[in-house]
């Protein structure tokens, strides 16, 4: 890998990470859907993984489950279940770091797995492994979560019947609509960046080959 392309991917995750502190600090990170709330936070992680690989988007995942980490202990942490996602809110433990951190990292790794994977096998249907990755992201984090909360924390919500409604409820409303917005921002995103790198890549090249023929022009004349 060149220095520039270092920079660049470099300069790319630093714009994800601002965007993901935006998500998860402000209310930015959840817009009203009817009824329902559809958080963002997991939509720069998602868009990490895609464009700059499964390490990449593993980092930022980890990042945004620091943040959440922080938010829940630090600035929420009267919140009725924030003890799901921290160990110092009252009723938390060791498995509240599990559940904040590694449903968000895994989140950054499957997308990229996936995508790559699938790409290798027919990359003419690339939009299509786009949209089923991003929805992949958004379902691994609604359901590690969820699935957490149910395995570490169930008695804290009820008897098994309650909680596994929670779940099922959860999933196929503010799960399902995750899973939408991301398939539709995500794959916009990434298609937009695929379309500019591509054009800067050929422009790039044109200007090499411009530059050889220059180049050689000169040699002759000499």
């Amino acid at each position: 890998m060149s220095v520039k392309e270092r920079i660049s991917k470099l300069t790319f995750f630093a714009i994800m990470l601002a965007i993901e502190a935006v998500f998860c600090f402000t209310i930015l990170g959840s817009i009203p859907i009817g009824p329902f709330v559809a958080t963002l936070a997991m939509l720069p992680v998602i868009i990490t993984s895609l464009v700059l690989g499964p390490i990449y988007g593993s980092v930022m995942g980890f990042i945004a489950g620091s943040f959440s980490f922080i938010y829940w202990s630090f600035i929420q942490p009267a919140y009725p279940t924030a003890f799901v996602f921290s160990p110092i809110a009252n009723g938390g433990n060791f498995w509240s770091l599990v559940i904040c951190f590694v449903p968000r990292t895994l989140t950054g790794l499957f997308p990229a797995l996936f995508y790559q994977g699938l790409n290798k096998v027919n990359h003419k249907l690339d939009k299509l492994w786009l949209i089923l990755a991003s929805i992949i992201g958004s379902l691994t984090n609604t359901i590690l979560v969820l699935g957490g909360m149910g395995i570490f924390f169930g008695s804290s919500f009820g008897d098994v019947k309650t909680v596994l409604t929670l779940i099922g409820t959860t999933i196929l409303t503010n799960g399902l609509i995750e899973a939408a917005v991301s398939a539709l921002v995500c794959t916009l995103a990434v298609f937009g960046i695929q379309q500019i790198k591509f054009t800067t890549e050929k422009r790039e090249a044109s200007k090499n080959k411009n530059q050889v023929v220059t180049e050689e022009t000169k040699t002759v004349e000499q």
